[in-house]
């Protein structure tokens, strides 16, 4: 049986207007990106953005436009991390259909352990295979200099994510201190309400992957995306921000199972249909 999650409403009178300020404000930082070595992160912030809005107006990711948004955010997330694992010189990454000289940043206050799963979850809903590849290169300890406030829990989801890509042992092991970390009485710096609604589902659908038992999972894919509606319908201001538009966290997840051969027996448009199903893959240069 199919369960459907039906995703909130929003205003969007004004989106049209909106998404093309986000455009040219994503071009200005584009245009920036071999000078100013902050411009990669301005290009990162601003195209996820434009990708989750995007999805206000076609939430199936339809449309060849929204798809190639979806793409600037991934290209631009890899590109943050690619700069960072080098000191000196550039790195050569293609962000929209163009290869650019970005600037070496090393660590930075930017390339911390929320961007970074942010980034990687992106490039496995795109299927870039090597660019989770050169993210799971990335040291925790480089993630650690960025000095921001993040429970452990974070480093050990990483870790295992990590091995379980570059096929490192332990998975399990990493899997389990990273969910142990998300319970009230250890985490300080995240909003309980935040992490049992937007956090740790997407954990809980990791564990349940790597079971491989396709009942629980979509058992608590139902549970992960009615939390995400319930934490982005809590007041106003959650109801019209972009990040709830979309459950970044449980699309990645579900994409690793529907390749993985699992049954997805549960429609929303928090799930776009085309990003789940990878059906733009191959479109375009990427």
């Amino acid at each position: 049986m199919v369960v459907t999650i039906p995703r909130h409403d929003f205003p969007t009178d004004d989106l049209a207007e909106g998404l093309a300020v986000l455009r040219e404000s994503l071009s200005w930082a584009i245009e920036d990106l071999e000078e100013v070595p902050r411009a990669v992160q301005d290009a990162f912030s601003v195209s996820l953005t434009l990708a989750e809005s995007s999805c206000a107006l076609d939430p199936q990711v339809s449309e060849i436009a929204t798809w190639d948004a979806w793409v600037t955010a991934m290209q631009s997330g890899s590109a943050l991390f690619a700069a960072a694992l080098e000191t000196e010189g550039t790195v050569q990454c293609r962000i929209e259909q163009k290869l650019w000289a970005i600037p070496a940043s090393g660590p930075a206050y930017y390339t911390d352990a929320g961007n970074w799963i942010t980034a990687f979850f992106l490039a496995v809903i795109c299927r870039e295979k090597d660019r989770m590849t050169t993210l799971c290169r990335v040291p925790i300890s480089l993630l650690r200099q960025s000095g921001a406030d993040y429970d452990e829990y974070i480093y050990a989801w990483i870790d295992a994510l990590q091995s379980y890509w570059l096929r490192r042992p332990g998975v399990g092991d990493k899997l389990v201190a990273a969910v142990a970390g998300t319970s009230p009485e250890t985490a300080r710096a995240a909003d309980p309400e935040l992490m049992l609604k937007i956090l740790y589902p997407p954990l809980d659908l990791f564990f349940r992957y790597l079971r491989q038992d396709h009942e629980q999972f979509n058992s608590a894919l139902t549970d992960a995306l009615r939390w995400h509606r319930e934490y982005w319908t809590a007041d106003e201001e959650r109801t019209t921000n972009p990040d709830g538009y979309v459950a970044l966290g449980p699309l990645a997840m579900a994409c690793f199972a529907h390749d993985a051969g699992f049954p997805i027996n549960v429609e929303s448009e928090y799930l776009p249909r085309h990003l789940l199903l990878g059906s733009r893959l191959g479109e375009g240069q990427t």
